[in-house]
């Protein structure tokens, strides 16, 4: 016969209710508050939080205590329904098992009493579990279970007026093995669906709190993974919410959460915005401008309010984007737009000048012989201009779209490539000198793009002779670095900057000053030549210059190149 008690037993219901409550009081108010801002909090803010699922933890280990006293049962087991998994598996606090063995209880929805009390919501009383059929999933062995109770953990939603409106099972509660040898009887049945009712609110709460954590938790981590600064700042004018991104453009280090906004952004513009923002008005897109040490970058800033469903203002956010590297493209293009219609503008200038003066000529014979092939050499020359501008710009572009310059490899002369590059310059420019100097014995073929290494050394002369003083020296090193053939083309110009030298090898990129400003150019040469060199001959190339002494560009290419890794690279 059961040891049940009603009077003190339902004073003892009505204080663990009295404790259900008010955790489902605080869980509800959290919930509340998720739901009107669902904003991530720093993990280390969340102690209140943290104590509400462990207060709900003691609850409920303490009830599960008072089942097994009140039913005399030598086992309490809660078994929590996986969506995922479709299983029923028990879940901590237990009473009288080793928690270590709840990880192996594990019961599929369609098998075992524990299944059917589930799918069906009914309780169930067993009285020999060995020889009931029904027990045979249940992992009886495993705990040694005789008899038993496992009633359905059931939730219900109801409406304002009290009434039940949905009613959801999410899992089952087991009381097992009867002391002093007894067994359950219907009474004890109708006790633990009593008890049930309590256990699954508590469960249920908790299950949704864990769950609204752990949302929160992801929200904040995918702020703080977002490569664009984000700033929230709440209706009283405190930060709320700071990401990595934000905190690194602003060089902060510290917790900045809960501090005024203007005491930790210093610049006023962006103060500005927030405070215009905060107060309703709508803020325009404007771009900041940060100085760091030197170096300027410069951020999109974009915001908007964040209101409740209730169109409550809940605080404004910001969003700062960096911007630096797309403005200097857009400069590069500008000014490359401004060269290129310079550099297209002066041969069409010569080419159309000397044209219209030897077709005026024609019927007078102004001028002889000498003069006319004078004047068509020019022009041929300025053709050739023409021509070598455009096919900078055409390879510029394939390149751009992923489209590599064919190569042609083969097996070739090397010394008399390097004679005849230096010749041509000798004979197209009468105010420097080229010469080349070799320090090794150099081998006397290799294996390259013929064509592409003789643009690389005319490209590299012409820079070299245009930044060079008139009457300067152009010299050619030549010489061997393991089995790569190591070459310097050095000239005594003007030499580059030192925040300039890793910058030469881009598209558009050209050094502006007082020395250089005459002297025109695309800024596509040495972007073409590095590609050439690094892609075409799988090598490198590299600058050293000092200002006002000159500069060298260096670059090594293999010897002996390997086709098949070289296709593949350019395929």
């Amino acid at each position: 016969m059961s040891t049940f008690a009603p009077d003190g037993n339902d004073q003892e219901l009505e204080r663990l209710r009295k404790e259900n409550e008010n955790l489902r009081r605080q869980l509800g108010g959290s919930q509340e508050t998720e739901a009107e801002m669902p904003k991530p909090v720093p993990a280390d803010s969340s102690t209140s939080e943290v104590t509400t699922i462990r207060e709900g933890d003691i609850t409920l280990r303490r009830l599960v205590q008072r089942i097994a006293m009140i039913l005399q049962s030598e086992m309490i087991l809660i078994m929590f329904y996986e969506r995922e998994s479709g299983e029923l598996i028990a879940i901590p606090p237990s009473y009288g098992l080793d928690e270590h063995k709840l990880q192996h209880c594990k019961v599929r929805a369609t098998q075992g009493i524990t299944g059917q009390v589930f799918r069906e919501g009914e309780p169930i009383i067993y009285h020999n579990a060995e020889t009931d059929p029904r027990t045979r999933k249940d992992l009886i062995n495993l705990f040694k279970i005789q008899n038993g109770i496992c009633v359905p953990l059931i939730i219900e939603h109801r409406d304002e007026e009290n009434r039940i409106v949905d009613r959801s099972t999410i899992g089952v509660l087991h009381a097992c093995n009867k002391r002093h040898g007894e067994d359950f009887n219907d009474e004890d049945v109708r006790l633990l669906e009593r008890m049930a009712k309590n256990v699954g609110s508590i469960i249920a709460n908790l299950q949704l709190y864990r769950e609204v954590m752990k949302e929160r938790e992801e929200l904040a981590q995918t702020f703080e993974s977002l490569t664009s600064g984000l700033l929230l700042v709440s209706p009283e004018g405190k930060i709320s919410q700071m990401n990595s991104s934000a905190r690194a453009i602003f060089r902060v280090e510290t917790d900045v959460v809960g501090q005024p906004f203007p005491q930790v952004l210093k610049d006023k513009s962006l103060v500005d915005f927030l405070q215009s923002g905060l107060g309703g008005k709508e803020a325009p897109p404007f771009e900041l401008f940060l100085d760091f040490h030197g170096v300027e970058r410069i951020y999109a800033v974009q915001g908007a309010l964040v209101r409740s469903d209730e169109g409550r203002t809940l605080g404004y956010v910001s969003i700062l984007n960096d911007i630096t590297e797309q403005k200097n493209i857009d400069k590069m293009k500008s000014s490359f737009v401004a060269m290129a219609s310079h550099e297209l503008r002066t041969p069409l200038t010569a080419i159309k000048g000397f044209s219209s003066t030897l077709l005026e000529a024609v019927d007078d014979n102004i001028y002889g012989p000498e003069e006319q092939k004078e004047f068509l050499g020019i022009v041929v020359s300025e053709c050739d201009r023409l021509r070598r501008l455009i096919d900078d710009l055409l390879n510029t572009a394939r390149i751009e779209a992923g489209e590599s310059l064919k190569p042609n490899y083969t097996r070739f002369a090397l010394p008399p490539l390097i004679e005849k590059v230096a010749m041509v310059q000798n004979q197209a420019s009468e105010r420097h000198h080229v010469s080349v100097k070799y320090y090794d014995t150099m081998p006397e073929t290799i294996i390259g793009d013929e064509d592409k290494l003789d643009q690389i050394f005319t490209n590299l002369l012409n820079n070299a002779i245009k930044y060079s003083p008139e009457g300067g020296d152009v010299i050619i090193h030549a010489k061997m670095d393991g089995t790569d053939c190591l070459f310097g083309i050095q000239d005594s110009g003007i030499g580059i900057p030192a925040d300039h030298l890793q910058k030469v090898f881009e598209k558009f990129h050209r050094v502006n000053n007082e020395d250089n400003r005459k002297i025109y150019g695309t800024g596509l040469g040495l972007f073409l030549v590095k590609h050439l060199v690094d892609q075409v001959h799988l090598g490198k190339i590299w600058v050293e210059s000092t200002v006002g002494e000159g500069s060298t560009f260096w670059f090594r290419i293999p010897s002996d190149l390997d086709i098949e890794q070289a296709k593949k690279m350019n395929d």
